[in-house]
């Protein structure tokens, strides 16, 4: 979620641990007094009205918002003022959603209507670790129906998602014998001896997309052989380091020819009229590992009905696809008509991997505990 940020201070050529949310600036910042005297500064854009007009009050990452021009937060507000009756503010807390969870075991209220930028990891996080319900059910969405059903994630019908990312295998070709790179097409092709030390990945504790290429593993090698996998891979010199933005800033220097990063890389490329050939997309066994965001409504929203309303403008066809161009990712239904210049190189993949809900719960600790005992403090 970080990645607009970096990719814009570094150049095309040139996400932190769950819960912990997603950092970045704009809008005005404010510094708010919460229970028991402690302090949480806010980011936000848009302010109450003083009439008779409501105001819809939605959390969501820094990114999302930060950047008027090309971040979808800053669009989605003008457009929905201009059709709805209301006013729409937006809340950026330094710690993402870990800020409203943090509010919720204080028996504070949420403060917010909405919160834009769930995902099933965190969905399960959050009911591990809160006796209540932080979001309530979704109901009465009339394009509810225009969600693509490989990307609901949420069996309690909560979180509807809005838009999804496929992560992958991004290669520079021009590092091989002769500028011939060529990255392996499978998971058992990547442990060759001509693979050795050619890929950079990240660590699944702290990144989410390192956390989607490990279950990317699981899935592919199940849950009594991704350990064993990771071992060859680690022989075969795989360096893992600790985010997206230390890897692809090591891919980007040229310190291996693969990193583990996202499938819409050569939209970012061809934006700064970068080499392709140092943009390549890999998609191991045909598949790339989706990770859909969702939005759900607080169960104590001061405004459930008119969140019920954005939730509805945010599947419309053409709004999903503006939120995917600006947020360089790909729509969650099936209406959106992506323009040409995106989805020349916007790649998705043959198949779509992802795991529910229902196979993350009382797993996923699991699974990530079990790699850093075995990996990460060697």
């Amino acid at each position: 979620m970080r990645r607009r940020t970096f990719l814009k201070a570094a150049g095309a050529s040139g996400a932190s641990a769950l819960l912990a949310g997603c950092t970045g600036t704009g809008g005005e910042s404010t510094t708010t007094e919460q229970s028991g005297g402690a302090t949480g500064t806010t980011t936000t854009q848009g302010t109450t009205t003083g009439g008779e007009s409501p105001t819809l009050t939605i959390g969501t990452y820094g990114p999302f918002v930060d950047t008027v021009s090309s971040s979808p937060g800053p669009w989605l507000k003008d457009q929905f003022e201009s059709e709805f009756d209301a006013t729409l503010k937006w809340q950026t807390p330094d710690s993402g959603v870990n800020h409203y969870i943090e509010r919720s075991h204080r028996g504070v209220e949420s403060g917010a209507d909405l919160y834009v930028g769930l995902d099933a990891q965190m969905l399960v996080r959050i009911d591990e670790n809160l006796d209540g319900e932080l979001f309530t059910p979704t109901e009465g969405l009339s394009h509810s129906g225009d969600v693509n059903e490989e990307l609901e994630f949420d069996p309690k019908g909560r979180a509807v998602p809005y838009d999804t990312g496929y992560v992958s295998i991004v290669y520079n070709e021009t590092l091989g014998d002769d500028g011939a790179f060529t990255a392996p097409k499978t998971f058992d092709e990547l442990l060759k001896p001509e693979f050795e030390g050619t890929l950079l990945a990240q660590n699944p504790t702290s990144s989410g997309t390192g956390k989607a290429f490990l279950l990317h593993t699981i899935d592919a090698k199940g849950e009594d052989g991704y350990l064993d996998y990771w071992a060859k891979l680690k022989e075969n010199g795989v360096r893992v380091l600790g985010g997206w933005e230390p890897a692809y800033n090591a891919y980007s220097k040229g310190e291996a020819p693969m990193v583990v990063s996202y499938s819409t890389d050569q939209v970012y490329a061809a934006e700064s009229g970068e080499d392709m050939a140092k943009h390549q997309i890999r998609f191991l066994n045909d598949q790339g590992y989706a990770n859909p965001e969702g939005m759900a409504t607080f169960a104590d929203a001061a405004n459930p009905e008119l969140a019920t309303e954005f939730m509805d403008f945010m599947l419309r066809p053409e709004v999903q696809a503006e939120i995917a161009v600006r947020n360089v990712a790909f729509p969650a239904t099936t209406t959106a008509e992506l323009p040409a210049d995106f989805a020349k190189y916007a790649h998705e993949p043959p198949e779509a991997v992802t795991f529910s809900y229902d196979r993350l719960k009382g797993n996923l600790s699991d699974w990530t505990d079990a790699w850093e005992q075995e990996f990460a403090s060697k």
